[in-house]
């Protein structure tokens, strides 16, 4: 079911070449992805993502529980491919999926489970996936 999932409709940035995206879920919850260039390296990218609504007290990484969690994903899957599609000389990107305090307890990292779940469905084999800890990095194969 989750593959068939049509993304929610995403709002690009204003110029082409801009680097954040959003998204309303249909419960009226707001993210953004938001792409950014390291400093030591222009053509690497971090990816990072999250609720914006002031609800969730400005906490990003908050768990939102409204059953919407594999069409938030693919829609996050459809932003990263069209990000890619605009800059086809990035050479790695990377992100990180940081833990609840049960999580932490338990050492386990469910949210960058589900992450590493889609990663597949927007880099194909002519990339490398690499994880440490909470941080997964995906380079391009030169």
């Amino acid at each position: 079911m989750e593959n068939s999932l049509k993304p929610y409709d995403i709002i690009p940035p204003v110029i082409k070449s801009g680097t954040v995206y959003s998204f309303t879920t249909d419960s009226g919850v707001n993210y953004e992805v938001r792409f950014g260039r390291k400093q030591n390296n222009i053509l690497n990218a971090t990816i990072v993502f999250g609720v914006t609504n002031e609800e969730y007290d400005g906490e990003e990484y908050s768990i939102t529980n409204k059953g919407e969690a594999y069409k938030v994903m693919a829609t996050i899957v459809a932003v990263v491919r069209k990000y890619k599609g605009e800059h086809p000389n990035i050479n790695l990107f990377e992100y990180t999926g940081e833990q609840s305090e049960k999580e932490k307890e338990k050492n386990r990292n469910v949210r960058l489970a589900l992450y590493n779940r889609y990663i597949k469905r927007v880099f194909n084999d002519k990339w490398i996936v690499e994880k440490t800890n909470n941080k997964v990095i995906i380079k391009k194969i030169k």
